[in-house]
């Protein structure tokens, strides 16, 4: 098994590398459901039979190229500060903290493809990625699924596809989503109309942690609701359209206030940039949508494109797991938000100065 504080050490490609100038989207998963034919779901399997699964799946999975010098990891051996910063990371789900004995993980070594292991299904596969890359991230994840099929008797359907214990699943098994920076949109007001209209063509808004979660920061992840009757490549062709239309959107909502909202986008920017410098007390929702008003000033060239992956990286850093990783330790809320205020001051104290005249220059 490895060290988490190894893990931790070890470098990430979605945090630590340079993304390069993306404004709105942030990343790309594709996650798999897959059962064996041998077994129960994990709802219904025995402990040794989960046992079992999970030993199966390590054996197969550590056999793949793209997993040498992975990461495993039993979920009842993790302590529960280290499951809350894989669950922030997006590494593992909170179900699979919930899970009963055999629950696992096995994380590739630059941790963009994690499997979860007895789940609800035998195993979920996912690959993740900067920026919008769905054709480079499904590549790499069929791959490694046809490996680990070749090793192991999939539950499939020549009728329904891929079985999985949701029905909702069933099929190509596959969701595909990516996580979106709308600030444009929720400043304009118009979000609220994006998400009903996203929800009638059978697809799915959720906020940064998934179902469930709020969409602070004015992050919302965009996924497939539908698995069954549609090819991944027709799947990823139609939330493509989608998503590139929603990205024009924003684009154009960013237009509209800077051509009619300038002094007040100004304003909360100012005072995020002044807040972030200076605040002794903050709470996550409150740093992820400030944070956010910093990602959109790097986007208008108010700050310098350097400190894109800075920010990026503030997102998941201001999270109350990854605070208290810092700190070595669990706390309290009241402690943990004026250990969150500091390490962002700290941080934005090398900051440069907002280019306030760069507003102008992108209204001419």
């Amino acid at each position: 098994m490895t060290s988490f504080d190894d893990f931790i050490a070890s470098k990430s490609s979605l945090i630590d590398e340079d993304r390069g100038a993306i404004p709105v989207v942030l990343s790309t998963r594709i996650r798999l459901a897959r059962n064996m034919s041998d077994y129960p779901f994990p709802g219904w399997a025995k402990k040794s039979q989960r046992r079992d699964i999970l030993t199966s799946c390590q054996g197969a999975i550590q056999d793949l190229p793209q997993m040498k010098h992975s990461s495993i990891f039993n979920v009842d051996e993790l302590s529960a500060l280290e499951q809350q910063v894989l669950v922030e990371r997006h590494l593992i789900s909170r179900e699979l903290c919930e899970g009963a004995e055999g629950a696992g993980v096995v994380i590739s070594r630059d941790q963009s493809c994690s499997i979860m292991i007895n789940e609800e299904d035998h195993m979920r596969i996912q690959v993740l990625s900067n920026g919008f890359n769905f054709k480079r991230v499904w590549k790499q994840i069929d791959t490694m699924d046809s490996a680990i099929e070749n090793q192991l008797n999939y539950a499939f359907s020549e009728d329904l596809g891929y079985l999985t214990a949701c029905p909702t699943n069933v099929g190509t098994g596959m969701r595909a989503s990516v996580m979106l920076h709308l600030p444009g949109l929720v400043l304009s007001g118009q979000m609220e109309k994006v998400v009903r209209a996203v929800n009638q063509l059978g697809m799915a808004v959720r906020g940064l942690f998934g179902e469930g979660s709020d969409a602070t920061g004015s992050v919302f992840q965009i996924s497939n609701q539908q698995t069954l009757g549609q090819s991944e490549e027709e799947i990823l062709k139609r939330l493509s359209s989608v998503l590139s239309a929603i990205i024009e959107q924003e684009e154009n909502a960013r237009q509209r206030l800077l051509e009619s909202e300038s002094v007040k986008l100004l304003d909360k920017i100012g005072r995020a940039y002044g807040v972030l410098q200076n605040s002794h007390f903050l709470s996550s929702s409150e740093a992820m949508n400030l944070l956010s008003l910093i990602r959109l000033a790097i986007d208008l060239t108010m700050l310098p494109e350097d400190r894109r992956t800075t920010v990026d990286r503030l997102f998941l850093e201001s999270q109350p797991g990854h605070v208290q990783l810092v700190a070595h330790k669990s706390m309290e809320s009241e402690t943990r938000d004026t250990l969150r205020a500091s390490l962002l001051r700290e941080q934005f104290q090398s900051f440069p100065p907002l280019k306030f005249s760069a507003l102008d220059r992108s209204k001419s």
